[in-house]
């Protein structure tokens, strides 16, 4: 196998047909140019370049040679440059997921403030349900999410907590909670709670839906729904409660369904999160540049 300082000293000799300008290109003296020229023809066996005192012109193999290395390490370098770009550069496409209208509202504000830093790199985002943050991530076919926290999986980073909301209970419009001003935990311990797909990090479905309350009571768990809808529509049939952030009363206003806050819970968290081995320089830019217009005291609704 060719070592890599002997391909580069063999290209540039070939291309400059000089020692010492090929010295210059590679940063090595020319001694250095002249001995793996003539050790790299020791180990092929025939000359690859003729020399005389005036001139140095590529043999017969050395060209067969240069022809067929050529296109070959051009395609290396070229791939090894456009895998530096994607890992350090801030240019190109950065592809972000959001859950729900109101992330998606954040959203636009962060990419246009991002834009507003990096104006080569464009921005893209795109709808998500919950289901499918995960999935898109380790597929590549988006290089960050936002949406709620905690997301506790291998192979998942989770950015740091952009807003944090008051946490309500979406309960049935018929339901005895319904006439309430706020509701307790515990409470929880008295209704069946609505859970999230199991194929979404346990992190996040324990907070949603946990097993019992802080007292210890266990807490009945229902069915669970693929989509936001259809867990509130779940609700307002009467097949459970969900808790929910407090934005869902804005965005998702319902005549079946009653949110009603939480006296003692904690709040609702939202961030960026992405995959741990597409953490390039563009979405750590992304993350940043989020966290700062954010940065704010945290939201409650």
């Amino acid at each position: 196998m060719l070592e890599r300082h002997e391909l580069e000293a063999f290209l540039t000799l070939a291309e400059e047909l000089h020692f010492g300008r090929t010295a210059e290109r590679l940063h090595v003296s020319t001694a250095r140019v002249s001995q793996t020229i003539a050790k790299l023809e020791r180990r092929i066996g025939v000359p690859l370049f003729n020399r005389t005192s005036r001139r140095v012109q590529l043999s017969l193999v050395g060209r067969q040679l240069y022809e067929e290395i050529r296109p070959a390490w051009s395609r290396i370098t070229d791939a090894f440059e456009r895998a530096v770009d994607a890992g350090r550069g801030l240019t190109g496409l950065l592809r972000v997921a959001f859950t729900g209208p109101a992330a998606g509202q954040l959203l636009v504000g962060a990419a246009e403030a991002f834009r507003t830093r990096h104006p080569e790199c464009q921005v893209q985002n795109k709808e998500a349900h919950l289901a499918e943050v995960l999935p898109w991530l380790r597929s590549g076919e988006v290089d960050l999410a936002l949406t709620y926290h905690p997301m506790h999986e291998e192979g998942i980073v989770m950015g740091p907590v952009l807003v944090r909301e008051a946490r309500v209970l979406a309960v049935p419009a018929g339901h005895p909670f319904a006439r309430r001003a706020a509701v307790s935990v515990e409470d929880l311990a008295r209704v069946t709670v609505l859970q999230l797909p199991d194929t979404l990090p346990e992190s996040l479905r324990e907070d949603r839906a946990p097993c019992r309350t802080p007292t210890g009571r266990p807490i009945a768990l229902g069915p669970s729904a693929m989509t936001f809808n259809e867990t509130l529509t779940l609700v307002g049939a009467g097949e459970g409660v969900f808790a929910v952030g407090a934005h869902t009363r804005r965005y998702s206003a319902r005549p079946d369904v009653v949110y009603v806050p939480f006296e003692d819970a904690a709040p609702v968290d939202w961030g960026l999160v992405w995959a741990a081995d597409g953490a390039t320089a563009r979405v750590r830019a992304f993350s940043e540049t989020a966290l700062n217009l954010l940065q704010a005291p945290a939201r409650n609704s």
